[in-house]
């Protein structure tokens, strides 16, 4: 199998919007709730017999057992049932939500990375369809479940013979994206190695060295907007927290960052170009 993922930017309209910034709450709802009962579950078997904090901890029975993706997402059945909000969004959203905290906890096992964290109101940015129609793409549009048809700039074809598996719905400062997640059932050619080769090396004074004695330095995109970012970042410190002002400042941080990421990936998607002709 060959995976690709093509990005493009979506033009929702006023409803589609309001839908996925719902979806978007609901989604960190159930993942905080999710969180909080393995949370709760945990520190529940680390304190003492002899001296559990009825504040600190929740006392559970000995026989309850750890919290997975399978039993929270019969829980998750059952909550659909009984709450009108969750069962508005689509069934498989939330369970890859319960799938990306079960990722959460596997990489706190097996890479030491830190216990996963709850998010505050307006960090989710994203959820996924792991599952999409027959010929989801249509005229510049791609057909989401429960939601229909959402606009979007093609900026390039989609190749033929390419299976769409899965949309991820993101939301940025500058606006939605789709991410579609492409898949040929094909396998990579292995190409017997022809022409001169060449030993790249990457460094920090310069970007690349070859061993040809071509130096390609590095742009310092970040360094360059390091001052406009100081004085932004100064503006959201003097504003009331909450305030329509403080939102309007932090968008402005947030759209440097998103230039300075965009102006990065487009010159080392142009470097490839330059090293591939």
């Amino acid at each position: 199998m060959f995976n690709l993922t093509y990005e493009f930017k979506l033009k929702p309209t006023t409803g589609q919007t309001a839908i996925f910034e719902d979806w978007l709450e609901q989604c960190r709802r159930v993942y905080n709730y999710a969180l909080a009962e393995r949370k709760d579950w945990f520190k529940s078997r680390s304190c003492q017999i002899n001296a559990c904090s009825i504040r600190s901890e929740f006392i559970i029975r000995a026989e309850t057992k750890r919290p997975t993706y399978a039993s929270q997402c019969q829980s998750l059945t059952t909550a659909r049932a009984n709450i009108p909000a969750l069962a508005a969004v689509q069934v498989h959203v939330l369970q890859q939500t319960l799938k990306r905290l079960e990722k959460a906890f596997v990489s706190m096992w097996e890479q030491k990375h830190g216990f996963p964290r709850f998010k505050k109101a307006g960090t989710m940015r994203s959820f996924v369809f792991p599952q999409l129609g027959v010929n989801p793409v249509q005229n510049q549009a791609v057909k989401l479940p429960k939601i229909g048809l959402v606009k979007f700039h093609q900026s390039r074809p989609i190749p033929d013979g390419a299976t769409i598996k899965q949309a991820r719905i993101v939301r940025r400062v500058s606006g939605w994206y789709v991410m579609l997640t492409l898949q040929w059932d094909v396998s990579a050619p292995n190409l017997m190695p022809h022409g001169e080769g060449i030993g790249i090396d990457v460094g920090l004074t310069n970007f690349i060295a070859t061993s040809n004695g071509l130096l390609v330095k590095r742009q310092r995109f970040f360094k360059d907007a390091e001052r406009k970012l100081k004085l932004l970042q100064q503006r959201v410190c003097r504003k009331k927290l909450g305030s329509n002002n403080g939102r309007k400042a932090q968008k402005k941080v947030a759209k440097l960052h998103e230039y300075v990421a965009n102006s990065r990936k487009d010159w080392h998607r142009k470097l490839v170009v330059l090293f591939c002709k």
